[in-house]
């Protein structure tokens, strides 16, 4: 690991005015459990580290007006254990307890789930996130068991963050703020697919710092589904994460969002479609799921992840559809 400087602020002005221009010269540090390793690994190498750790209005969870607000700072094992987050938000529940490892509950922020770097192997051992080799992608005639099934590239990583696509099914806000002042990005728009390796996999600016998730409250049901290989710290095979708003025992609108499967958290439109004004059975969260994998794009070795995908869409619709609003 190379020598840095540490700055850790108190306030969010003084923390905004540590930051630099350009990727790679500051790097923020929330929990820790992704940097940390990034810096040990040399997949960075800041001049400076900001600390948040004692910005206190980054730690809180706070209800009201038809909203919810969880500050970046948020340990996920707080989020869990919110009585509010519980009772209105379970696919945001389910998302974070699967996490799993206490260790990464414990220290693990909110924020930080959603500016991970990509866990792709070809990233991490210093390809970039496209994964180039003499001009071509390594990952289509690679090793690619866990890469994308979405999207065709030239990204093949998958988004490793664990509360997206259950955020973006929520229809969340998130709060991003700089020097110059604030500005809000929806949750669906914050995660990108970059098109070269100079750009970022979310729309996070090097001078910016994630301050809170905004989620509108409603009468909604919501689930998650995770696909793993184990229930120890590991990233899901495949997720699903959906949010149904009822008229009586119809779907009078969905949102059904993958994970695990893209860049991004991928939005089906077609599988909310499949289910729009019907009422959620097998049969019906079975179409969902069909259609939601209808524009797959499998590489060579992951085509499974087309099956994981599908079931997970179906067992999320068939959890929702229990709960009352």
């Amino acid at each position: 690991m190379k020598s840095f400087e540490y700055a850790a602020p108190k306030t969010l002005k003084e923390a905004t005015g540590l930051l630099g221009d350009k990727w790679g010269e500051v790097e923020i540090l929330a929990g820790g459990t992704d940097l940390i390793t990034s810096l040990k690994q040399g997949i960075t190498a800041p001049k400076r580290v900001v600390s948040l750790k004692h910005i206190s209005d980054l730690q809180k969870i706070e209800s009201g007006k038809g909203i919810l607000r969880i500050g970046s700072m948020t340990r996920l094992r707080e989020l869990v254990a919110n009585q509010d987050v519980q009772k209105y938000f379970p696919a945001l529940i389910t998302a974070a307890t699967n996490i799993g490892s206490p260790q990464m509950l414990a220290m693990g922020t909110v924020g930080g789930d959603l500016c991970q770097r990509p866990r792709c192997w070809y990233y991490r051992q210093g390809f970039g996130l496209l994964a180039m080799k003499d001009g071509k992608s390594l990952v289509p005639d690679g090793a690619n068991q866990y890469h994308a099934i979405f999207g065709g590239g030239p990204a093949y990583f998958v988004s490793p963050s664990s509360l997206g696509p259950a955020l973006v099914a929520l229809g969340a806000k998130i709060k991003l703020v700089s020097a110059k002042g604030p500005r809000e990005v929806a949750a669906a728009s914050f995660f990108l697919v970059p098109q070269n390796d100079t750009s970022r996999e979310i729309a996070l600016h090097p001078d910016e710092i994630l301050t809170e998730i905004v989620i509108p409250a409603g009468a909604v049901r919501s689930s998650t589904y995770e696909v793993r290989q184990k229930e120890a710290l590991d990233w899901p095979l495949a997720t699903a994460s959906v949010v149904l708003r009822m008229k009586g025992n119809v779907v009078a609108s969905a949102k059904v969002v993958l994970g695990h499967v893209a860049a991004k958290p991928w939005d089906s439109a077609d599988a909310a479609k499949a289910i729009a004004g019907k009422a959620i059975t097998a049969e019906t969260a079975e179409a969902a799921g069909k259609a939601a994998v209808s524009g797959a794009q499998p590489l060579s070795q992951n085509a499974y992840k087309v099956t994981l995908a599908r079931v997970a869409v179906k067992r999320a619709l068939l959890e929702a559809a229990k709960q009352k609003a």
